[in-house]
């Protein structure tokens, strides 16, 4: 039998408020890691209360690669995510290290284990196009399109995700081929061995809970003026990749009189919730993946066992005392 001697990496993965930057933090101060971002928000400058981006404390004791490195006026594709990553996972090896990858973008995990397929690349004109046809018919009606074109990404996909939706709509019209049909699998081995750990938990209730808690304390630490801060950047508007994450969509329609403060806090709390629920089926299917739930006290515990098995003894062990608490 072949002994695998690629180096280690983890993936600490999970869906929205189920607390996986506190888990990869602790983790960090007990193994020798180095962590790195995978989330769509937090590449954002400026994306900092919505986005839940950990404060300015906890980078300096504990640093992630791939934070603050876009102005939000810019695009952030899943392939450039892949090429950042790998960098930074290379480099964390180089160290010594082991990466610790942590995030709920599920589509950057895959691109960077997995690859992605060559699809033809983004046509503005397209683009502008559907979104209009979007403002006028809604998201939904574009999503039943694709549904007839294409039902295995129409089923992948939220009906209100209106930006995988726009994209999906593009590669058919620009190649005559669903989408479907152009994601490819894996592009050759992997250069790492990969422990997966996914921070999910098995009654959604807890984590609707985390939700609706988590979103008030954005509102209270100024999360609408973060917001309207934003809109006064000349070449951000409500489209920009940037404001299509979750709550900085609820909050522009705000400010731009959609709804009131309720409607923005409702509309919030359920396209979170549609997040998260994206994210755990996404979650599922990672079969090998060791699943944690967060609403069990010994999770922690559970996570740097299975650290330990797929590492060896923790470096700082004489450094370790108790787990904080992760309530």
């Amino acid at each position: 039998m072949s002994v695998d001697t690629r180096p280690p990496a983890i993936f600490l993965m999970g869906p929205t408020a189920s607390g996986k930057t506190a888990l990869a933090c602790a983790l960090a101060a007990r193994f020798d890691v180095g962590l790195i971002s995978v989330d769509s928000a937090l590449v954002y400058r400026g994306l900092d209360i919505g986005a839940a981006k950990p404060d300015a404390e906890t980078l300096r004791r504990h640093p992630h690669a791939l934070i603050d490195i876009r102005d939000p006026e810019e695009a952030y594709s899943a392939a450039e995510f892949a090429a950042d990553a790998h960098a930074a996972m290379e480099a964390v090896t180089r160290s010594g290290r082991v990466p610790l990858l942590v995030g709920g973008t599920m589509l950057y995990f895959h691109a960077l284990q997995q690859g992605l397929s060559d699809l033809p690349v983004a046509d503005p004109a397209i683009r502008a196009r559907l979104a209009a046809e979007a403002a006028r018919l809604g998201w939904p009606a574009l999503h039943a399109r694709l549904a007839e074109r294409d039902p295995s990404a129409a089923a992948r996909i939220g009906p209100a995700d209106g930006q995988r939706i726009q994209r999906a709509l593009e590669v058919i019209e620009l190649s005559g081929r669903p989408l479907s049909e152009q994601q490819g699998g894996p592009r050759g081995r992997f250069a790492w061995r990969v422990l997966k750990l996914a921070l999910a938990p098995t009654d959604r209730r807890p984590l609707h809970a985390r939700i609706a808690h988590r979103l008030e304390t954005m509102f209270e630490a100024g999360f609408v003026e973060e917001v309207r801060a934003l809109r006064m950047r000349p070449a951000l508007d409500a489209d920009a990749p940037a404001m299509r994450a979750v709550g900085y969509r609820q909050v522009w329609q705000y400010l731009d009189g959609e709804t009131d403060a309720a409607g923005m806090r409702e509309r919030a709390i359920f396209a979170t919730r549609q997040l998260a629920k994206r994210q755990i089926t996404w979650l599922r299917s990672e079969l090998d993946a060791r699943w944690l739930n967060p609403e069990d006290e010994r999770h922690a515990q559970a996570a740097e066992q299975a650290l330990v098995q797929f590492l060896g003894r923790p470096k700082r062990e004489s450094d370790i005392g108790t787990w904080p608490s992760f309530a």
